[in-house]
């Protein structure tokens, strides 16, 4: 049903060459010219700049593939919806943060895929900016994220509410104490998620707010797989700051320790943000409850 122009615009946009483009396609590459051209005066703008065989987009080509990108994904999602109609199925693609990756969310959905047969659930992971376009672009129908909903087109539901700590392990001298100072913390390594993770964020502008900078600590390496991390720690190469909740599997087996941070409160919420279309909620209501039902046994 799409306008093959639509597609033709985002395979030129993802090889920056017609030639490539029209491979990828199967068409030839006078066709893609063509459907690039025929775009462009229809919008009575260029879509590309042509720089020595590279194509770069306009900031209008840009729009225009914001869009096509998500015509192609609500077409994928009208067809998928309607196989699922067909055979009784409910698929869904639920994306995630690396933080929910690593602690028991995964295993909140498996667990909801085992209690609901007709349910087939597909986990993306990636950044939260990334997965709020995503969502935009219906590329996925839930994202589960750190921190409160901030496009007022989704609606959101609260799983739970989770705060940062100190990881470090259990053979650091320092293990052994209720909670760590700043000062020691500074004299230890640190290994940090990127700085554009939501974790790390949260820790700098905490650390602000007391009128403290992350320059004055030792961070000696930036790793955004949170499963890495936990394994460098359990080395004891050096300390971080990561959800508790993306250390509990470890904590019950003792196999690393958490402690809090004095003068540092890092509250964050976990929240399942979606479109106000979103017609499963039934779905969701199911996530939040097998969300909870883990949650004790982890507590336990």
């Amino acid at each position: 049903m799409i306008d093959a122009k639509a597609e033709t615009l985002l395979a030129v946009a993802e090889c920056r060459n017609f030639t490539k483009a029209a491979q990828q396609l199967s068409i030839t590459q006078p066709a893609v010219s063509h459907q690039i051209l025929q775009m462009e005066k229809d919008f009575g703008v260029p879509l590309f700049i042509r720089k020595k065989g590279d194509l770069i987009p306009t900031n209008e080509g840009k729009i225009a593939i914001k869009y096509a990108r998500r015509l192609c994904a609500m077409e994928r999602k009208m067809r998928m919806e309607i196989a699922d109609a067909k055979h009784n199925v409910s698929n869904m693609r639920v994306g995630v943060t690396h933080t929910s990756e690593s602690n028991m969310m995964i295993e909140v959905l498996a667990r909801c895929s085992n209690e609901y047969p007709g349910i087939c659930i597909t986990i993306i992971t990636d950044t939260i900016k990334n997965l709020y376009e995503k969502l935009e672009d219906f590329e996925i129908d839930i994202a589960i994220i750190e921190g409160r909903n901030t496009n007022p087109g989704f609606n959101s539901l609260t799983l739970d509410t989770d705060y940062l700590v100190c990881v470090l392990s259990v053979n650091n001298p320092l293990a052994r104490h209720a909670m760590i100072r700043l000062e020691e913390l500074k004299r230890e390594n640190l290994i940090l998620r990127s700085s554009a993770s939501a974790t790390r964020m949260l820790f700098e502008s905490t650390l602000e707010s007391i009128n403290e900078s992350i320059s004055d600590f030792n961070v000696i390496i930036e790793v955004d797989n949170v499963a890495t991390i936990k394994d460098l720690i359990r080395k004891d190469l050096g300390v971080s700051i990561l959800a508790k909740s993306a250390c509990m599997d470890e904590l019950r087996k003792g196999k690393i320790a958490v402690l809090p941070i004095e003068n540092l409160s890092m509250i964050r919420d976990t929240n399942m943000v979606y479109h106000k279309s979103f017609s499963h909620i039934e779905s969701l209501q199911n996530i939040a409850r097998i969300y909870r039902e883990t949650a004790q046994n982890y507590n336990q």
